[in-house]
């Protein structure tokens, strides 16, 4: 029996999250995929099909030193001790070289080297931290990251996301959390706690954006009035290039817009603020609105060549979000960073704050300082991420910020960004492939990460063939038609442009999740459905004449 009604599943489509609109998708592209005997092509999660596989051979093998290290303390076999300090460097070299046949046994020695080399860590502090770490038996001290750690994500960012470039804004402090989702709730929550944004407050959303930035301000916790500042910069031929122009920021210039939110590189488009768009922002900000609050989330970036975050260009004011799980295919450990400069816009509206409220806030946290007026906004995020009463025992997992050490140093030792080109070859592949399918034109612009694609299927429509044929397939389709057509017609699943707040005839397909062959299969399959509607419009007409 079929797992769907197609009324019903017209009546939910833009009623509930395009995630969960999803999952009713792939009951019946599973369905059909079993049914006909043919591949199910779920392209609506941007989880890579890769992973990173060097960097986790190394830490595996750093692990398998790290246990027998508290055996070395004391052993009553399936109980052990600690890894101790004293030595620790020294027994890690000799373990290596015994054991050079390990997998992953070089790269964990030159992660040790690379430490002691080019930070000029303290031997058995550095390896000891690490092998601490790796086996989880403390509680994360310091609470926000472990100390020789952060020292190596902090340059990763540096490498990757241009974070703390000038250094005018003074270094640059990480907080490591359970991925970019978990930074997301954070932010909002530690806004919200420290009154920085109160309940039905104005935001702005720099759009499309990532759907959960759409569906958070909505709760009834927020309420947020919010204000959409569109991507709105047209090429030559009428294709959205998902910039932003100067005009459509201007709403920026309203101070009572107290933070702005972007994804950069964009998700669902995949493409990265182009210095136009950033001048335009920058512009918006020093002259017009030097409060505003921007959280920056940075995902993609890393999957653009001389990608710049918003952190670099406007310090002061940027909050970064940051996410492992897309380049090192990690979603599953859930490697995050939280980061912001020492001088910010944070601290400053906190200290701004009226005296009534400061009070307010201050009683939060008064059982953490006796001033807690002084709390940084970084500290009181920290202590917010577990609610304050538990901030002795805040603080990412141990084994998770070493393995995050791991694929940062790793990145940090590749000089020559092998493994950067690699990713990024693979999703400039696949979308070559997938439009090669679909028989469009693809310019691929230096900015565009290509980790999704989002098709505008107006845009193509009009451009190609007139405002005649795209007004037939709107008056007697509707883009839950193509969605369900794909699913059930060719066990294809895709996510809706309209639910990421981008053009409403848009489809979403992730480049990262499936093989290569796939995207044939799913260009094909668009092609199919919509070469039918120019061909009912071309037979239409035609009977006319």
């Amino acid at each position: 029996m079929k797992p769907y009604d197609y009324k019903e599943i017209k009546e939910m489509y833009g009623k509930i999250s395009p995630f969960e609109f999803k999952d009713i998708l792939l009951k019946i592209a599973k369905y059909t995929s079993s049914e006909f005997n043919r591949p199910l092509l779920d392209a609506g999660r941007g989880n890579p099909n890769w992973t990173c596989s060097t960097a986790r051979e190394a830490f595996f093998t750093f692990g398998n030193f790290s246990v027998k290290e508290s055996r070395d303390n004391w052993d009553l076999g399936n109980l052990s001790g600690m890894p101790q300090k004293k030595g620790i460097a020294d027994r890690f070299y000799n373990y290596i070289n015994e054991n050079l046949d390990m997998p992953g046994a070089y790269l964990a020695r030159e992660i040790i080297d690379f430490g002691i080399n080019e930070y000029g860590f303290d031997r058995d502090e550095f390896v000891h931290e690490l092998s601490d770490g790796i086996i989880g038996d403390n509680y994360p001290l310091p609470d926000r990251m472990l100390p020789h750690i952060e020292k190596i994500v902090h340059d990763y960012l540096v490498k990757e996301m241009k974070y703390d470039i000038d250094g005018e804004c003074g270094d640059v402090e990480i907080f490591a959390v359970e991925g970019a989702t978990a930074a997301m709730c954070y932010v909002f929550d530690s806004l919200m706690a420290n009154e920085l944004l109160q309940k039905g407050d104005r935001i702005a959303l720099m759009t499309p954006i990532f759907t959960p930035y759409l569906e958070i301000p909505t709760l009834p916790r927020y309420n947020f009035d919010i204000v959409h500042i569109y991507a709105d910069v047209e090429d030559t031929s009428g294709n959205n290039t998902w910039q932003y122009s100067r005009k459509s920021l201007a709403k920026l210039e309203d101070p009572s817009i107290k933070a702005v939110f972007i994804v950069n590189p964009g998700n669902p488009t995949s493409v990265a603020l182009d210095d136009r768009s950033i001048g335009n922002l920058m512009d918006i900000v020093q002259n017009y609105h030097q409060d505003l609050m921007i959280i920056s989330d940075d995902v993609y970036g890393t999957f653009v060549n001389n990608f710049r975050s918003l952190m670099s260009k406007l310090p002061f004011n940027t909050l970064g979000v940051y996410s492992y799980s897309k380049y090192f295919g990690v979603t599953g450990w859930r490697l995050g960073t939280f980061a912001l400069h020492q001088k910010n816009v944070f601290d400053k509206r906190i200290q701004e704050l009226p005296e009534e409220l400061k009070r307010t806030v201050n009683r939060r946290y008064r059982e953490m300082s006796m001033n807690p007026s002084n709390l940084s906004f970084m500290s009181r995020v920290v202590a917010d991420s577990r609610m304050v009463a538990l901030n002795h025992t805040a603080g990412l997992s141990t084994p998770q910020q070493v393995q995050m050490a791991f694929f940062s140093a790793f990145a940090l030792i590749d000089k020559v960004d092998s493994y950067k080109k690699l990713c990024m070859s693979i999703c400039h592949r696949r979308i070559k492939l997938l439009f090669e399918a679909l028989e469009m034109p693809l310019q691929l612009a230096e900015n565009n990460a290509s980790y999704y694609t989002q098709l505008d299927i107006e845009k193509w429509a009009r451009l190609s063939y007139g405002d005649e044929f795209f007004e037939f397939i709107e008056k007697k389709y509707s883009l839950v038609d193509i969605l369900f057509k794909l699913a059930d017609d060719y066990s294809v699943v895709l996510l809706s442009g309209d639910g990421f707040a981008g053009p409403k005839w848009s489809l979403r397909v992730s480049l990262a999740n499936l093989d290569d062959d796939a995207y044939i299969g799913i260009g094909t399959a668009i092609k199919n459905i919509l070469s039918g509607y120019l061909a009912e419009w071309e037979s239409i007409n035609a009977s006319r004449q």
